[in-house]
C-alpha cells in the first residue's frame, strides 16, 4: 500500500542502515513490510514514532516498548539477535541522524500526523537526584532495583532467593536452578575455605542467600550487609525461620561505613557493579581491611568493554540507574593495587545465559501474576531486561566472573592449598 505509514517508514530506514529490514514492521493502520519470517516490530499508535523522534535509538524504543506503545510479535530474543547481527556486520554503523536525514525524518512525521509535544517517559524509569555516589544517591539507586516487593522476587526466583549467576554442573533433565544456584552457594563456600567458627563479611548480600547457605552447612558466624529495606525485612524473616539468629547479623548499611574487626573470608557477589569507577579503589581498600592476613576473598561481578559501561540506555534508566561494568583486567588492576594476590579467575558467561533463560521462563508462565504484583509496564521492563541480558551474555558482550583473592600475611604467606581443591 503505497500510501501507508509502513510504505514511508521503511525506505528512510533501510537508507539509514545501508540494508533491509532486519525484522518486520506493522503500522497502526494494520500494514507489514519487511522479511516474512521474522519477528514483527509493531506501532500500535503514532506515540511510538514520536518517542523515537524524540529520543532516537535505544531510549525511544525501550520507553515506546514499556508504554505499550510498541510491541514484538514473535520471538522477542530472535528480533535482538537479527538485529545485534546487523550492528555487528557493520551495516547500522552510518545509521545517525545528520541535518539532511533529520529534516527527512520531519518530513515523514508531519505527514503521518506525528508531530507533537514529547511524551511522558513511563514511571518506571529511575528519576535520581544529588551528586553520583553519595551514599544518599546510592540508597536511591538500589531501591529503585531492589525494593520491587519481595514478593516479586520469590515469584521470579528459586527458593534460596540467589540473585546472580547459578553454577550449572549438569545437563541432566532434572537438573534445575534451584540446584545450580545451591552450588553456585556451594562453590564460594568452599573457595573461602569457610570451617565451623570462621567469621564471614557478605558485602552486598541480597535476599541472604550465601549468609543462610554458609552458616548452616559450614558453620560460620556471618554478618551481612544490604542498602535495600526490602532484603533486610525479608533476611530477618529468613534467618528465624532456620533459627540463625544467633550466628547471622544482617544490616542496612554501605560498604563506607564498615568499622568491624577483620574477617577470616569476605564474599560480595554481583554488588561491585553498582560501586562506580572512581569509588572503585576505596571499595577495594576496604574488602582488603575487612580481611585477616591470609583470609580469602570470592567476588563476582559482571564484566564489560569500554562500550556502554553502565549496560545501554535501558539498563541505565529501567534497570540500574548509576551501575558501572568495567573489563575484568581493570577490576584485578583495583584489587591488586589495593594490596590483594589474585589466585583465581573463573570465568562463568555461559552460566549466566542459562541462568537468566531460567529466570525468563519463570517470568513468562507467571505473567498475570507478575502484572498483579508490579503492574503491567514493569513486567514489560522485566521481560525486556532478561530477554536482553540472556542474549548479551550469549554473544560476548557481557561477561562475569568470579575472582579468588587472598590477603597475604607480610611475609607472603597465602595459606592456600597447592592445587584447586574446590574444583
Amino acid at each position: 500500500m503505497p500510501n501507508s505509514p509502513a510504505s514511508r517508514l521503511v525506505p528512510f530506514v533501510e537508507r539509514l542502515l545501508g540494508g533491509s529490514l532486519p525484522v518486520g514492521l506493522r503500522t497502526w493502520d494494520g500494514v507489514r513490510a519487511g522479511p516474512p519470517d521474522a519477528p514483527t516490530v509493531v506501532l500500535r499508535n503514532r506515540r511510538a514514532l514520536r518517542r523515537l523522534l524524540y529520543a532516537p535509538g535505544e531510549l525511544g524504543l525501550a520507553r515506546a516498548y514499556v508504554s505499550g506503545d510498541l510491541d514484538v510479535e514473535g520471538d522477542l530474543a530472535e528480533g535482538f539477535r537479527r538485529i545485534w547481527a546487523l550492528s555487528r556486520s557493520g551495516a547500522a554503523r552510518g545509521a545517525k541522524l545528520g541535518p539532511r536525514e533529520w529534516a527527512e525524518a520531519l518530513r515523514i512525521a508531519v505527514s503521518l500526523g506525528v508531530v507533537g509535544p514529547p511524551p511522558k517517559p513511563p514511571a518506571e524509569e529511575a528519576r535520581l537526584s544529588g551528586k553520583l555516589h553519595t551514599l544518599l544517591r546510592d540508597k536511591s539507586a538500589i531501591a529503585h532495583h531492589y525494593d520491587l516487593g519481595n514478593a516479586f522476587y520469590q515469584l521470579l526466583m528459586d527458593e534460596s532467593m540467589a540473585y546472580s549467576s547459578a553454577y550449572w554442573t549438569s545437563e541432566d533433565e532434572g537438573y534445575d536452578l534451584e540446584q545450580a544456584q545451591w552450588d553456585k552457594l556451594e562453590l564460594i563456600c568452599r573457595k573461602l575455605g569457610l570451617r565451623p567458627g570462621m567469621r564471614l563479611l557478605d558485602v552486598g548480600c541480597g535476599w541472604g542467600s550465601l549468609l543462610v547457605h554458609a552458616a548452616k552447612h559450614h558453620g560460620v558466624q556471618a554478618v551481612g550487609i544490604t542498602l535495600s529495606a526490602e532484603q533486610l525485612q525479608h533476611i530477618r524473616g529468613r534467618l528465624a525461620q532456620h533459627d540463625l539468629e544467633d550466628r547471622v547479623e544482617v544490616r542496612r548499611q554501605d560498604y563506607r561505613e564498615l568499622t568491624d574487626e577483620p574477617f577470616d573470608a569476605v564474599a560480595t557477589i554481583e554488588m561491585g557493579e553498582h560501586v562506580g569507577e572512581e569509588n572503585y579503589p576505596e571499595y577495594t581498600r576496604t574488602l582488603y581491611r575487612m580481611l585477616k592476613p591470609t583470609g580469602r576473598l570470592v567476588l563476582q561481578q559482571m564484566s564489560r568493554g569500554a562500550v556502554a559501561p553502565g549496560g545501554g540506555a535501558f539498563i541505565e534508566r529501567y534497570i540500574a540507574p548509576d551501575m558501572t561494568m568495567r573489563p575484568l583486567s581493570r577490576t584485578l588492576g583495583h584489587l591488586e593495587t589495593a594490596g590483594f594476590e589474585i589466585r583465581d579467575v573463573h570465568a562463568l558467561r555461559e552460566h549466566y545465559v542459562r541462568t537468566v533463560r531460567a529466570w525468563e521462563k519463570t517470568l513468562e508462565s507467571n505473567w498475570d501474576d507478575v502484572v498483579a504484583l508490579i503492574g503491567e509496564s514493569g513486567a514489560r521492563v522485566w521481560r525486556l531486561y532478561l530477554v536482553g541480558g540472556a542474549l548479551a551474555f550469549e554473544e560476548n558482550r557481557m561477561g562475569v566472573d568470579q575472582i579468588l583473592a587472598v590477603r597475604s600475611s607480610d611475609a607472603g604467606l597465602s595459606a592456600l592449598p597447592a592445587t584447586r581443591e574446590w574444583s
